[in-house]
């Protein structure tokens, strides 16, 4: 069989997981090829009765388009002596094609050479006909313990929410998953570090989850969405008459989430004036509402979570060394994709299963060449950018748009070239109106490759600018400047 007859090989789209044989009511998903139909009823009838959903193919080409189009089953069951094609040959083919899936070979002799061979070509089994259900069910049962054998046991996915989980396979964050579980059931505030996009939230709802106050309160505040008066205000809540507006009392985060766990993101990003008030919540529990005379106590786990270099911020004076002692009783550093490579498969995975469930889509292959285009590109955006990636290529569906965009963001873009020299060279309206323009191009280049190292956060770019942050919002939209789709979720106060 040739590799045209298949498609490229692409192992990332299937069902949902592996079924495992007749556990947890879930259906094993068969693949039987047999050319004689009589035969081919029999052995469906066969593979119903051991409580599997059949996939009969009477010919080696027909299952082999149906593969081409996204098909993967749990198992599949070829006739080693075919008419029209070559069964061992099929056999082979699908092993080197889709080796995570067991395969059957059913053949007609018991010669041990014919069993041999059709072994030496992938078969994890061979059952000579005629055969009982018995020996179906011991062989089905055999196949699918090894074909999870197969399955490389550091991948796991965590569920943590209707809509995220914590998928991990790498040596590097299974050692922090471990740390999570280590001292999750303890009270210890914890610090994670990492670039933006790299996780850290699903790390802090991951801690939360294994921990005594699992069924509490989860909430999220990110430090670097909000000025520091509604900061204060969301944060420790307010009374009545606090300022102009405040009609009625409201209760703040740290109350709301009394004996459950508090995710401060982008701690970093927190005012001086806030840090000493945060630093007396971790001290003693105790705070004060806005506006409030009386002292409030409450018993919070806070995990908070930054991109920045903590440790310069502090030399800088931008960050309290007393606050970072006392939110660091334990500190996990999240490394980033480019540093966890082996893991971009699996969260291809991951992002498409969520997304065609999520839109309805029908799941696309990834073919090699774009896989490993993948494997080599640094993702400076991290898993935000991945997830954002994978469903671009869901809805176009064009590997070489795909290919030619990953080649582009690792070139670099907004770079300026013959192009622009021609269209400043041909440009009319006056000196003055050409200067104006080119004053202009140059102000948005600047801001938005400040805006990309900073992580799409305006406070730290307008800093790093040095202008207010008034001003750098005018400047964004007087010239332009909105944030990619992956990045918008960042000013609305959501991270991933």
């Amino acid at each position: 069989m040739e590799d045209s007859l298949l498609g490229p090989r692409c192992d990332l789209v299937s069902r949902p997981s592996l079924a495992v044989f007749q556990a947890d009511n879930e259906p094993t998903y068969a693949l039987l090829v047999e050319d004689q139909k009589e035969i081919l009823e029999h052995f469906r009838a066969m593979l119903l009765a051991e409580s599997c959903q059949v996939l009969a193919f009477g010919s080696a080409a027909d299952a082999a388009r149906q593969m081409q189009n996204g098909l993967r089953p749990d198992l599949a069951l070829i006739n080693t002596r075919m008419r029209a094609a070559d069964g061992v040959s099929a056999l082979a083919w699908l092993y080197k094609t889709t080796p995570a899936v067991p395969i059957i070979g059913l053949s007609c002799s018991d010669d041990p050479r014919s069993i041999v061979e059709a072994m030496k070509m992938g078969a994890s089994d061979v059952l000579v006909q005629p055969f009982d259900r018995l020996e179906l069910r011991r062989s089905l049962k055999s196949c699918m313990e090894a074909s999870l054998a197969r399955i490389p046991k550091q991948v796991r996915e965590i569920p943590l929410t209707a809509n995220t989980s914590f998928v991990f396979c790498s040596e590097r964050t299974r050692a922090i998953a471990l740390q999570c579980e280590l001292i999750a059931p303890t009270d210890l505030p914890v610090l994670i570090l990492g670039e933006s996009g790299t996780g850290k939230e699903i790390l802090a709802r991951y801690i939360h989850k294994m921990s005594s106050c699992s069924k509490e309160p989860f909430l999220k505040v990110n430090c670097a969405a909000m000025p520091s008066d509604l900061l204060e205000s969301e944060l420790f809540g307010y009374e009545q008459g606090a300022f102009t507006g405040a009609l009625k009392s409201k209760p703040g985060k740290f109350e709301l989430c009394n004996h459950g766990t508090i995710f401060l993101d982008e701690i970093g990003e927190m005012p001086a004036t806030l840090q000493a008030k945060l630093l007396q919540v971790l001290q003693d529990g105790t705070f004060s509402r806005l506006g409030g005379r009386t002292t409030i106590k409450v018993e919070v786990r806070v995990v908070a979570a930054t991109n920045i270099d903590v440790r310069s911020a502090m030399a800088e004076h931008r960050f309290r060394e007393d606050l970072y002692y006392r939110i660091s009783g334990f500190s996990i550093s999240l490394p980033p994709l480019r540093d966890r490579r082996e893991e971009i498969p699996v969260f291809i995975r991951y992002f498409m299963q969520r997304m065609t469930e999520k839109y309805a889509r029908r799941p696309m292959n990834m073919p090699d060449a774009l896989l490993h285009a993948c494997m080599q590109y640094p993702w400076p955006g991290n898993l935000r950018e991945l997830e954002n990636f994978v469903k671009r290529y869901l809805v176009l569906g064009d590997e070489q748009v795909m290919m030619a965009e990953l080649s582009c963001d690792s070139q670099g873009r907004g770079r300026p070239g013959i192009n622009e020299d021609r269209e400043i060279m041909t440009s009319t309206g006056g000196l003055k109106k050409m200067m104006s323009n080119l004053k202009g191009e140059a102000e948005a280049k600047v801001i938005s490759a400040a805006l990309q190292r900073n992580g799409w956060r305006r406070k730290r770019t307008a800093a790093e600018l040095e202008i207010s942050y008034k001003a750098l919002l005018y400047k964004m939209r007087q010239h332009g400047v909105i944030p990619p789709d992956g990045e918008r979720e960042l000013d609305a106060g959501i991270s991933v």
